[in-house]
């Protein structure tokens, strides 16, 4: 038999994060830690009313109050908006209307959290007194929320020069094809489901800080992002100012999800303000912000439908999506749903579909990308509607995915939505992640929580998304003059560990250890380029280009080596910072190397992929219901993936498990409310619930890679694949404890809170 080796450093080493010393011992250097000298303190004054026209009453007044320096309003900043970088052509192939969303409002506010005016005082009490003192006058109008209150005919218009509350039309596939596939069908299956709205939550909140160097003319602006050369292309597009006129500062970011991609209105405001007052201004978020301001996830209804044949394979698959975009059209908002519905067929050879996307204003918070970004909606529709056709069919759940899986010899796969899968053997994950959970014992399993007055039930998902899209990202590495290697790179940390997955990579190249080399991102300036972190792609698009300038460094390095050792280049080797003649004491450091070069040394590339990654695997979710609270406790929790290659098992893990926490908690308690007027009623962690440490179970972990043809290093992502199986596994879990345990035949939406579960046994007693 073969012994695995696990490598000392480099790809599949099991390395812990370098980066996390400081931060445990709390030398994190954060952007509410900066305080530059002299530096001014700002606050929004947001509306409170979800629709109103507004008037703007003792203004001067404000001004005059001691300590405050600048009150900007929407009338001094007419005609400064707020972009909308994502547009699809529609089902009939013409643009939507685009709304404009402002800076700060001037005379109308669309949602409870809509900016009006920003006050810049000496300090953050004075700050806050004068926005208190501000006179916002409103005139109520009608609101409406929730999609379905938002389609209805009279509804209330919240653009009313659109004539509808319909904000685009989206389609994907062939409708008439599928519609013949529907029209030969033995059974139709469909499922109509909730896909919950999520807020974030992110550990630290939003906040930036901005200045203006007055001998250059440049701004500097301090803020958490998950990519600062996408931020400064928005802010400067905002501020109709060059891009070389703006450097990005990103310090430690304390997660992100997504929500931390986008630009705020905070953002160009701070710099508006620091422009106009000759100093620093700095904006720090609190909790209540985060909550009514920061793009919100997922809300969309969903009807799903199959077209069987009488043996249970899959005709043609029928989606129509309804996704809530609040009151504007946020950043990227139209793209989820649309990215979304691409991945509508998941890992089922499914010979027609067609998926209709309709996105719908409303009076609430805009939504955007967070964590998985229309993947995991993706991938709760179908795993659900495939849980339902195998006990329709009878043929359960796990021969149904069988039976209509894609076969590894029908690879690569591009499916009716246009996704090239390219690598994968699907029945592989899922038969390892039945027999690590205990499949076949199930049943006995179910008898004994049944005599301990127990419902008891399992759940599969069986996942793919796609990942990592085409593009590159450039890496540079730099050999300073006493042998440090620095390597700069364009994507952003806010959790993921890129500084030890990197210098993996350069270590392994250089035969040192990863504690030798240094990571810059998150600095315009010092950085070329970038394109920031989300869709997973950060270290499958970024490590290939590290390893590319790693090589091509130590090629350089070698040349010259060569010269000053009298050796040829084959005969060296590094190892420990020096270059070694192979079997000799002969041998010259890198600080040596970089002293004799003249110029600095350094290597730059950047590798590209032409088509996305597509991870996929296999969760299974074991639960137990109380039926006399509701309460759900999970008690088994398995996952197998297929991430290609795995770069380091233990940032791995940690991702996976990070993700299907988030997942577990949006199907088990996350839970966005809105009243009739538009009021957030989960506006504090109060009265938004996130899981616990003491909700989970402990979560199984294991991979069954089957490498990527598409990625250089084979490598197929991983950040967003937790939130995308686990939702579905959680809620089939529930649904068949609550079917076996008390005959519950309605289907349950998340979130599936104790108050609903309870009442649904109780209805179906």
């Amino acid at each position: 038999m073969n012994q695995i080796v696990t490598p000392k450093f480099g790809v599949g080493a099991p390395l812990r994060r370098k980066e996390d010393d400081p931060l445990v011992i709390g030398q994190g250097i954060y952007t509410a830690d900066y305080m530059p000298e002299g530096c001014l303190h700002g606050v929004v004054v947001r509306s409170a009313m979800a629709h109103a026209r507004i008037s703007l009453e003792n203004v001067d007044d404000v001004r005059q109050m001691e300590g405050v320096r600048l009150v900007l309003t929407g009338a001094e900043l007419s005609g400064k908006t707020m972009p909308t970088r994502a547009r699809p052509k529609q089902i009939d192939g013409t643009d939507f209307p685009l709304p404009q969303q402002p800076v700060l409002c001037a005379d109308e506010v669309r949602f409870v959290g809509d900016s009006i005016a920003f006050i810049v005082a000496d300090s953050l009490n004075a700050a806050r007194d004068a926005a208190e003192m501000l006179e916002v006058d409103y005139e109520p109008l009608d609101v409406v929320v929730g999609i379905e209150n938002a389609l209805a005919p009279d509804a209330v218009k919240v653009w009313p020069e659109f004539g509808t509350n319909v904000a685009f039309t989206f389609g994907q596939g062939d409708e008439s094809k599928t519609d013949a596939a529907f029209a030969e069908a033995d059974r139709i299956v469909s499922v109509d489901l909730v896909n919950n709205r999520i807020v974030a939550n992110y550990m630290e909140p939003r906040g930036c800080v901005a200045e203006l160097n007055p001998d250059s003319g440049r701004f500097r602006l301090t803020v958490g992002t998950q990519g600062g050369h996408g931020m400064r292309g928005v802010v400067c597009e905002i501020l109709g100012i060059d891009e070389s006129r703006l450097q990005v500062i990103t310090p430690e970011v304390g997660g992100g999800f997504g929500t931390k991609m986008f630009c705020y209105r905070e953002y160009p405001l701070t710099l508006l303000a620091a422009e106009q007052t000759g100093r620093p201004v700095r904006w720090t978020g609190e909790r209540m912000d985060h909550f009514v301001t920061d793009a919100h996830g997922r809300d969309n209804l969903t009807r799903g439908e199959f077209a069987l044949d009488p043996e249970g394979r899959i005709l043609g698959m029928r989606v129509h999506v309804k996704a809530a975009m609040g009151a504007y059209l946020h950043q990227f908002g139209p793209f989820i749903p649309f990215v979304g519905t691409s991945m509508t067929s998941g890992l089922y050879d499914i010979p027609a579909v067609f998926a209709k996307v309709e996105g719908v204003y409303m009076h609430t918070v805009p939504t955007d990308a967070f964590r998985g970004a229309g993947r995991p909606e993706a991938a709760y529709l179908i795993e659900r509607l495939i849980e339902k056709a195998g006990e329709e069919t009878g043929l359960g759940p796990v021969e149904i995915r069988r039976r209509n899986f894609i076969a590894p010899d029908q690879l690569p796969y591009t499916t009716q939505t246009g996704r090239m899968y390219d690598t994968g053997e699907f029945s592989g994950h899922l038969d390892k992640a039945l027999e690590v959970v205990g499949w076949d014992g199930f049943k006995e399993r179910q008898q004994a929580s049944a005599a301990n007055g127990k419902y008891r039930g399992i759940g599969l998902c069986s996942y793919i998304e796609a990942c990592a899209f085409p593009g590159g990202e450039e890496a540079t590495l730099e050999l300073g003059e006493d042998g440090n290697l620095t390597l700069l790179i364009g994507t952003q940390t806010n959790g993921q560990g890129h500084a030890t997955a990197y210098s993996q990579v350069v270590a392994e190249q250089f035969g040192i250890n990863i504690e030798e080399v240094t990571v810059i991102q998150g600095d315009t300036d010092r950085v070329r380029k970038g394109g920031g972190t989300g869709g997973s792609r950060s270290i499958p698009i970024g490590l290939p280009s590290v390893k590319g300038a790693s090589v091509a460094l130590v090629k350089k390095i070698k040349d010259l080596a060569a010269d000053r050792l009298e050796a040829g280049v084959e005969d060296l080797e590094l190892d420990s910072g020096v270059v070694r003649v192979v079997g000799t004491d002969q041998q010259v450091t890198l600080a040596e190397i970089a002293a004799g070069a003249g110029d600095p040394l350094t290597a730059r590339d950047e590798v590209r992929q032409s088509e996305a990654t597509y991870p996929n695997g296999t969760h299974v979710c074991e639960v137990e219901v109380d039926p006399e609270t509701g309460d759900i406790a999970i008690v088994n929790y398995v996952i197998v993936d297929d991430f290609g290659v795995t770069v380091n098992p233990l940032l791995l893990a940690g991702q996976v498990h990070g993700g299907a926490v988030s997942a577990i908690s949006q199907a088990l308690c996350e839970h966005t409310v809105y009243d009739e007027d538009g009021q957030l009623l989960t506006a504090s962690l109060l009265d938004y619930q996130l899981a616990r440490a003491a909700d989970l179970c402990d979560i199984h972990f294991e991979t069954r890679n089957v490498p990527s043809t598409t990625n250089a290093m084979g490598i197929k992502g991983a950040g967003e694949a937790g939130t995308i199986g686990g939702c579905a596994a959680v809620m089939n879990a529930v649904q068949m404890a609550l079917k076996d345990g008390a005959g519950v035949t309605e289907l349950l939406d998340m979130p599936a809170t104790p108050v609903r579960v309870w009442e649904a046994i109780r209805a179906a007693r």
